[in-house]
């Protein structure tokens, strides 16, 4: 292949000297024709001329008795669902709600809300995801660029928002029905502000923007009906069960809701509020799901925590991050029947624009493809001339096609300096979305994800623009400088960390106030987890940030309240031992906050799974929330004890260790794989150190010893 790209370039070098070096040809026209065309034929025959409620409808006429929403022990039919979304919609319309105009939904995941949803579409507005749980400062600043007609919420969730806002409460306001003959009908076109077509909004989605303001991406009716019908990356029909977990400020939630609705399938909502591994299992279980959408990071701890839970489940669809190969080398092999699909794609494309199916047989020592184009889009690894690189070569990704949003709400100049021209569309006036990320053809035609070309960093699945934290951290009277970074200083645990310079002569400054002033500011996933106060920023060369110069952060015993204050009960000693080991800190103390100490929502899962082995205690997630210190959750799980009580189990004494001891499970099972395959060295760890000077042989023999009294797993 180099030897006929030299060729290439020199046949265009001799044709054109006057040439630019960087125009000259470097492909031959097949390899074009194949990047460009070959890799990219993805024409299905979805519905591109039908907009959500009118396919919705279409589903209701064929089966208006199958179950279409279950939510704990609540359930609609199709035809319940649509009556109820009829007589919200035809009062929406009245309300001055139609194409062009939003929609606010700040309500918690419920059946209700689904109702909301699909009454939104079918009035012709597009919706506007509040979630209760952003602080409020955060919903006024969405609110008063969104600028919705109406608001729905609940009588809870009203208290979120600013006390102008123009709201709707669902469960307060008896839905007025009578000014509306024949309310219970799809609403027509006669009946909206206006006609409805498939290029009209359906939804605005805010996510992190790098100038320290959200950006509301504004996506269409066509990229959802393109998403979620005749699909060519996962099975979608009657048959489908599919969860909804996902926040619906998350687009994944567009996949979701809409691809059971669309399809005749049943969607499950999830009820609001974090769920621990072990009760998500419980619920896939329980309610029979055939497709589950998991964030990787939650599909990591699903994977260690509850992977038998998943063995009913027939496609799991992961992303939002890179996979873990690790992980999916185990999912692979337990999961027998699941097809595993490894979705890629920005808000700005309609939640997925490319998947990788990923194989039984899959290489799982290199990392996992994100695939190929979905069905009605095209993918461009292009240069910086817009020009396809070849096969292998790292260039920045590009997206058209069906998916593409319509752009940035009110952000003109940002929406034509992203969405730009599509030079090589089939059809004049095509647009294309420059992702900023890197990428590169493999030569099976699958597509390699390779990292970031900016700062934009991926967290837990959420996308987030460092800029924005950093704008909020310099408005604190505190801070003179500040730069967020995403580092992985343990393996698998992503964290957002802060260094700051802080003004001159703030005596009065603290770590803990900075972090409550963030929190009344930022959704939770985007406050840092780890604060470091420097002098300086350190400097390249060139005098910009040198990041990779920022030390590993390291817990500030000035900023931990009274580590003094040590355990005074075998609980809080069982407990501090368990959060240690949890937040990878050597000690805590009983007064010390778990999320101020580096904690979030997915070691918050992993910590209750580590309670409920030690105190076979069933603990809601959000009790960690309200008792974030070892002294209070240690005062909490009175009320969650098992019988017999904690207090009446007997103390936990060493027995008799004399003689062989057994094997653990996980070493019998390693003794098995070796006598089935021989040989084995998947589970080897390998490390080359460099050891300097005399080496005191006797005493690395007493060390290994030690080492081996020390750890009974050695003795077996």
């Amino acid at each position: 292949r180099l030897i006929s790209h030299f060729r290439t370039l020199v046949v265009g070098l001799i044709a054109d000297p006057d040439l630019p070096i960087g125009e000259l040809p470097l492909l031959t026209e097949a390899e074009r024709r194949q990047l460009l065309v070959e890799f990219n034929e993805t024409e299905t025959d979805f519905p591109r001329d039908k907009c959500v409620p009118e396919l919705f409808e279409e589903q209701v006429q064929r089966t208006p008795d199958a179950v279409a929403v279950v939510c704990g022990e609540e359930s609609l039919s199709y035809g319940e669902l649509n009556a109820r979304a009829n007589r919200l919609a035809h009062q929406l319309i009245e309300l001055g709600v139609g194409p062009e105009r939003l929609v606010g939904v700040c309500l918690e995941r419920s059946i209700e809300m689904v109702v909301a949803l699909v009454a939104t579409l079918k009035a012709g507005g597009a919706y506007l995801p509040l979630d209760p749980d952003h602080p409020p400062a955060r919903l006024a600043q969405m609110l008063a660029d969104g600028a919705p007609t109406i608001v729905l919420t609940t009588v809870s969730g009203c208290c979120r928002l600013p006390a102008d806002t123009r709201r709707l409460l669902l469960d307060a306001e008896p839905q007025d029905t009578a000014r509306s003959p024949g309310v219970d009908r799809n609403p027509r076109d006669e009946d909206r502000t206006s006609p409805l077509c498939v290029l009209h909004p359906a939804y605005v989605i805010y996510t992190s923007g790098s100038t320290g303001t959200p950006k509301g991406v504004v996506a269409l009716h066509q990229g959802v009906v393109r998403l979620v019908r005749e699909p060519n990356y996962a099975d979608l029909n009657p048959a489908t069960r599919m969860l909804l977990s996902a926040p619906l400020s998350f687009d994944a939630a567009t996949f979701e809701v809409w691809g059971p609705l669309l399809n005749g399938g049943q969607l499950v909502v999830a009820p609001p509020g974090l769920r621990t591994t072990e009760e998500l299992g419980r619920l896939i279980e329980a309610q029979r799901l055939n497709t589950v959408w998991l964030t990787s990071a939650l599909f990591n701890l699903m994977v260690d925590l509850s992977l038998p839970a998943l063995a009913g489940v027939r496609q799991l669809l992961s992303g939002g991050d890179v996979l873990s190969t690790g992980h999916v080398g185990r999912f692979l092999q337990e999961a027998e029947k699941c097809q595993l699909i490894n979705g890629y794609g920005p808000t700005e494309c309609t939640t997925f624009a490319a998947c990788y199916r990923v194989p039984r047989e899959a290489d799982c020592t290199v990392s996992i493809p994100i695939g190929r184009p979905i069905n009605a889009t095209q993918l461009y690894v292009l240069d910086g001339g817009l020009e396809p690189v070849p096969v292998g070569v790292p260039g920045e990704l590009y997206i058209a096609g069906a998916g593409l949003a319509r752009g940035y709400l009110n952000r003109g100049g940002l929406t034509a300096e992203r969405f730009v021209a599509d030079p090589h569309a089939a059809h004049p006036g095509g647009r294309m979305y420059r992702t900023g990320d890197l990428a590169r053809w493999r030569a099976d035609g699958n597509l390699e994800f390779l990292g970031r070309a900016d700062q934009q960093v991926k967290l837990r699945g959420f996308r987030i623009e460092p800029g924005e934290v950093e704008a909020v951290l310099v408005q604190d009277p505190g801070v003179k400088q500040a730069v967020v970074v995403l580092r992985e200083d343990q393996p698998g645990d992503k964290r957002l960390a802060a260094y700051i310079v802080v003004e001159p002569g703030q005596v009065a400054f603290s770590i803990t106030g900075l972090r409550d002033r963030l929190q009344q500011k930022l959704p939770d996933y985007m406050v840092p987890s780890a604060f470091v106060v420097l002098d300086a920023l350190p400097l390249n060369p060139n005098g910009k940030v040198d990041r990779k110069a920022l030390p590993v952060p390291a817990v500030d015993v000035a900023e931990r309240g009274d580590t003094s204050v040590v355990p005074s009960t075998p609980v809080e000693e069982l407990l501090a031992g368990i959060w240690a080991n949890v937040l990878g800190l050597e000690r805590l103390g009983v007064h010390d906050n778990f999320f101020d100490l580096g904690g979030h929502s997915l070691l918050a899962i992993k910590l209750i799974a580590r309670l409920r082995e030690a105190f076979a205690v069933d603990v809601p997630v959000r009790t960690l929330f309200d008792a974030p210190t070892v002294s209070q959750l240690a005062a909490a799980l009175a009320a969650y004890r098992a019988e017999p009580a904690i207090s009446d189990l007997p103390p936990l004494a060493p027995v008799l260790r004399e003689g062989p001891r057994p094997l653990s499970f996980a070493q019998q099972r390693l003794w098995f794989l070796e006598q089935l395959e021989g040989n084995l060295t998947a589970y080897n760890m390998s490390y080359a150190l460099r050891l300097e000077g005399r080496l005191d042989v006797e005493v690395l023999r007493r060390s290994l010893q030690e080492v081996v009294q020390r750890h009974e797993p050695l003795r077996t």
